[in-house]
């Protein structure tokens, strides 16, 4: 696993879409051009649906073939299908429904309306996982995952001094007593997340900086859960300038922090 961390930053929130949108479309056509299809993770929150609104405006948007990707998600809320909190509802309205899409490349969490338990709900995505992976994995070969990251280092459904956090056995994990809204929710556990090629985390404002600040300087995974990502290949922080604004100086240095465009 590579230990390359790059954190590309950005004016305001508007360019950040924008330039995260374009990195991606760049990014799968040439993933195409090496293999017969690409699994991507979706997240949810503010600015994940700004980048997939981004991608969605995007002028070079429609020289991908879109029927050739499987989307997936880091977590989802515990509501009824099509719910407007729902991470999927999001990702719909803000991309994948403006797409032409086969509705087997869309791989969406169960809902609390569907007449299954929470903890089936993780088992039955788990098994959803297994079956589009390749021999002798338990999740498909992630080749972009998006994530979000709270004010409190949170990622996907993954909160600090959670049990979810230390999870090491699972894929899917069910969330009882989320300190967001809400309470119960699902999520990929941080090896199954870790598990994908490319992470990329997006985060804007100024209630992100002391996460990333506290990400970047290696803080307890249990206290910062952001800190134990690590994508197989590269792990890239897209922020702005708000966002970065608690980055200690000695970590601006190459091999910490990059505005390099190679990601």
């Amino acid at each position: 696993m590579s230990n390359e961390r790059r954190v590309l930053t950005h004016r305001d929130k508007p360019t950040l879409a924008a330039s995260v949108a374009a990195r991606f479309i760049v990014r799968v056509v040439d993933l195409l051009d090496e293999q017969d299809e690409v699994n991507v993770v979706l997240t949810g929150g503010s600015m994940g649906a700004e980048v997939l609104e981004a991608i969605r405006e995007s002028p070079a948007r429609d020289i991908v073939d879109w029927s050739r990707l499987q989307f997936w998600w880091g977590d989802e809320r515990w509501l009824p299908r099509g719910d407007a909190e729902r991470n999927e509802t999001q990702s719909r309205a803000a991309l994948l429904d403006h797409l032409r899409l086969d509705p087997s490349q869309i791989h969406a969490f169960a809902a609390a309306d569907e007449g299954v338990e929470l903890d089936a709900a993780a088992d039955l995505y788990a098994q959803q996982l297994a079956a589009h992976a390749p021999d002798g994995a338990s999740v498909p070969q992630f080749d972009i995952t998006f994530l979000g990251v709270g004010s409190d280092g949170h990622i996907a459904s993954l909160f600090p001094e959670a049990p979810g956090i230390s999870v090491t056995d699972r894929t899917v994990i069910s969330v009882r007593n989320s300190p967001k809204p809400p309470p119960e929710r699902l999520s990929l556990t941080l090896p199954a997340i870790n598990g994908s090629d490319r992470v990329w985390l997006v985060m804007a404002g100024t209630d992100k900086a002391s996460a990333l600040g506290l990400t970047l300087a290696g803080a307890s995974i249990y206290e910062v859960p952001a800190a134990g990502v690590e994508g197989r290949k590269r792990t890239v922080f897209f922020v702005d300038d708000e966002a970065s604004a608690q980055v200690p100086e000695n970590l601006r240095s190459p091999g910490l922090f990059w505005t390099s465009d190679n990601n």
